[in-house]
């Protein structure tokens, strides 16, 4: 069982490797199977990992056997795993979809699809700094790639933006690295978290810089203002199926932040404790605020599915700054239900848009869907979970976020904001639905091209996927205290500690 902590970065990079080989490679039939079972065992691992890791505590697992902190170091708490759980699941029902089609754009769309989960899943897992770079540049590469099978100006024109930024990040994220190995000697996450307290005279100033340009690097990926305009051109221009798959990926950053700023530069970091907390409550603030604005202005609604991201990217790093268990525990939950119905809703865009013809997802009233039914279900679904209605687990993770930041300071401010974003989002998506089905049936001569239609594998992932808001509130008992788990030992950083060296005195 000791190996089992590597499978959710391991298997992703087999998967990748065998559909890149004969015959998988020219058998196109072969190749659908082979990505959706290996991403099925991908999440099938997973699941197993965070059984363990909630019976027996966290794992570590060092490469080669080279002790900590000078080897590289997997280490897995319930928050990780969950997210590694969560981006597999994507990626299963994302690759199930595609098969109807979608994977013909370009030669390389699973196995790209499969080093991406392996690059999510790595820098979830990975225990030093130096790592999540390299992990972060796998899923970076990856994501470049899959930007492209949609073969058109302005995809071109919005991939390049996104290569560009991620390319200064990349740098800003390498210069972050050097001034914290110089400072601090290490860049293992638990060696940093007791060195970072030792600190003095100018070192502390040196790592708080380097602490402040990880934040900035962290808020690149995580779509934070004014880091977030590459978000919506580069989600609504890109194949829906794959704005689907990188609906993790700002969830990536976020959880970065989560990680550094409380197992890093936490309560425990003496003078250095806490420094992002003076720029991440308000820059969450005017991201929801921002993002709010965005979805009530959206044209068509995959950038309406864009800028829902921003607005639970702005959630998230409010219930981050908050900066205690319960507000963790809730961000958890959140990202989990946000990440999933915001994919739910790119997908269900692409459908609407196949079968609308020249107008596409855009929201003006056209000539009827050929699934009403379905396709009307599904938006409908989606909706009612991303605009925090019952009974889907949107509601839940709502009246969470409320009860959380009850007692805060800053009640006052987030709020009338959050539940003012909340009735936008309501607001353009009931406009997004009145305007794409509120009209009559297609006449029953008009023919559809057959590829339009869902078929067998778009249905049941769409099924797959809008049944995990449901479950997330039949189940919100044991979820929430799978949440609080892992909040608990995110905070609890000596537990991280501990594990980490208890294993470099057991070698």
């Amino acid at each position: 069982m000791q190996h089992l902590i590597t499978l959710p970065v391991l298997l992703p990079l087999l998967a990748g490797i065998i559909l890149l080989l004969p015959p998988c490679g020219k058998n196109l039939v072969l190749r659908r199977w082979v990505a959706s079972f290996m991403a099925l065992f991908t999440l099938v691992a997973s699941t197993l990992l965070l059984t363990t890791i909630l019976g027996s505590g966290p794992l570590v697992y060092a490469i080669g056997e080279w002790q900590p902190p000078f080897g590289i170091v997997l280490y897995a708490d319930p928050l990780a795993v969950a997210l590694c759980i969560l981006t597999s699941f994507l990626s299963l029902v994302t690759i199930v979809y595609a098969s109807r089609g979608d994977d013909k754009a370009g030669s390389f769309f699973h196995p790209l699809a499969h080093f991406l989960l392996m690059g999510v899943n790595g820098a979830f897992l990975t225990g030093d700094l130096f790592n999540l770079f390299v992990f972060f540049e796998v899923l970076l590469i990856a994501s470049y790639a899959l930007l492209m099978h949609k073969k058109d100006k302005h995809t071109t024109k919005a991939a390049l933006h996104y290569v560009i930024l991620n390319l200064v990040g990349s740098s800003i994220f390498l210069i972050a690295l050097g001034v914290l190995y110089g400072v601090l000697g290490t860049l293992n996450m638990a060696d940093m978290a007791v060195k970072v307290a030792l600190l003095q005279g100018d070192d502390i100033y040196l790592a708080k810089i380097g602490g402040l340009l990880l934040l900035i690097v962290f808020a690149l990926k995580a779509a934070l203002l004014p880091l977030h305009l590459w978000l919506p051109a580069t989600y609504g221009r890109a194949m829906p199926v794959i704005a689907a798959q990188f609906a993790i990926m700002t969830k990536v950053g976020v959880y970065a932040i989560m990680r550094v700023f409380t197992m890093i530069f936490g309560e425990q970091a003496g003078e250095l404790s806490g420094i992002a907390s003076t720029w991440l409550w308000p820059l969450a603030l005017v991201t929801l605020v921002v993002g709010a604005v965005g979805v009530l202005a959206a044209e068509d609604l995959r950038r309406l599915s864009a800028n829902l991201v921003i607005v639970s990217v702005g959630t998230l790093i409010a219930m981050v700054a908050l900066n205690n268990e319960q507000a963790t525990a809730v961000a958890i939950y959140y990202l989990i239900h946000s990440t999933i119905a915001c994919a739910a809703m790119f997908l269900v865009a692409d459908m609407i848009a196949l079968q609308r013809g020249k107008v596409q997802d855009r929201l003006v009233n056209s000539r009827g869907v050929a699934e009403p039914k379905l396709l009307g279900f599904c938006f409908v679904f989606a909706a009612i979970a991303l605009a925090g209605l019952p009974p889907l687990s949107g509601f839940v993770a709502k009246l969470w976020l409320l009860d959380a930041s009850y007692g805060a300071e800053v009640a006052w401010v987030f709020w009338p904001i959050y539940l003012l974003a909340s009735l936008a989002t309501l607001v353009a998506l009931s406009r997004a639905g009145t305007s794409l089905f509120w009209h009559d049936h297609p006449n029953q001569d008009e023919q559809f091209e057959d590829n339009v239609y869902a078929g067998k594998r778009r249905t049941w992932a769409l099924v797959l996927i809008l049944a995990v808001p449901l479950m997330m509130t039949v189940f919100a008992a044991p979820l929430s205290e799978m949440s609080n788990q892992a909040a608990a030992a995110l905070h609890n950083s000596q537990v991280a500690i501990d594990t980490v060296f208890a294993l470099a005195k057991e070698q």
